[in-house]
């Protein structure tokens, strides 16, 4: 597909991954609307390359539904969505003081499979609705998993299920968008750069690095982003979970 003059939205824009694909998508055309619990960090990004910016909790339904809605109004429907927006509270299911509180699993759940799933089928349902471009493409939709999908460590088990259930949710969404022309990937990245990341000492950040294979370094979110780009211009990645993180594979602690 090409990006140029087309609507697309981006949840967690305010920051990291979100942050870096909004820009990469508005360099290329597109009409960008950044969705973000953080309405000033997302409307900084916005000012910069000539979005949106719009207060949205993507585990929340009529939020979500307020957001879509006002990009449309602004941008026209979508076609393109990534979604970037996540947590990742860390937590052993039994540890020194007893069992995880179930209140902070269902939170990780909620914002990133719940969140996720809020958004991919409000924007496929706009999409639905589009007249379809040259080859047949309505939309293209891109979640983020992560390695944690396949290779979880200990204290990451509401992460990494929550992960999982994107890598789960990726080939059945696809199958059926399929006859209508919109396709849906996800990204499964490694160990990146983002804001949680970049508060560790950096002593902590050269070791995380120095476990990539290669390169040994941590990933950058405009690299990220180069791959969210490549996957809404090939039309034949469709129902693929596409793993982007130097060949690392994680350890269990």
């Amino acid at each position: 597909m090409n990006v140029n003059g087309v609507a697309a939205i981006v949840t967690g824009g305010g920051s990291g991954l979100g942050a870096a694909t909004g820009r990469a998508l508005a360099a290329a055309g597109a009409r960008v609307a950044l969705l973000d619990l953080n309405e000033g960090a997302a409307a900084a990004v916005a000012d910069e390359i000539g979005g949106i910016a719009l207060a949205c909790d993507v585990a929340d339904a009529a939020s979500a539904e307020a957001a879509v809605a006002r990009a449309a109004e602004v941008h026209g429907p979508a076609r393109i969505l990534v979604n970037c927006a996540g947590v990742a509270t860390a937590g052993r299911i039994v540890g020194r003081n007893g069992p995880l509180d179930l209140t902070a699993y269902a939170k990780v759940i909620q914002v990133n499979l719940i969140g996720s799933f809020n958004l991919l089928r409000l924007v496929a349902a706009g999409a639905l609705a589009l007249d379809p471009l040259e080859g047949g493409e309505r939309g293209v939709i891109i979640s983020t998993a992560s390695v944690a999908a396949y290779e979880g460590q200990v204290g990451q088990a509401a992460y990494a299920s929550s992960k999982a259930g994107i890598v789960g949710l990726t080939l059945p969404a696809a199958r059926e968008f399929a006859p209508a022309g919109i396709r849906v990937c996800a990204i499964a990245p490694g160990i990146f750069e983002t804001p949680m990341l970049r508060g560790l000492p950096q002593e902590v950040q050269d070791s995380l690095g120095a476990a990539v294979p290669f390169p040994s370094r941590l990933g950058r979110p405009e690299e990220y982003a180069k791959l969210a780009l490549a996957i809404i211009d090939n039309p034949m990645l469709n129902g693929e979970v596409i793993r982007l993180d130097g060949a690392l594979r994680m350890q269990p602690k």
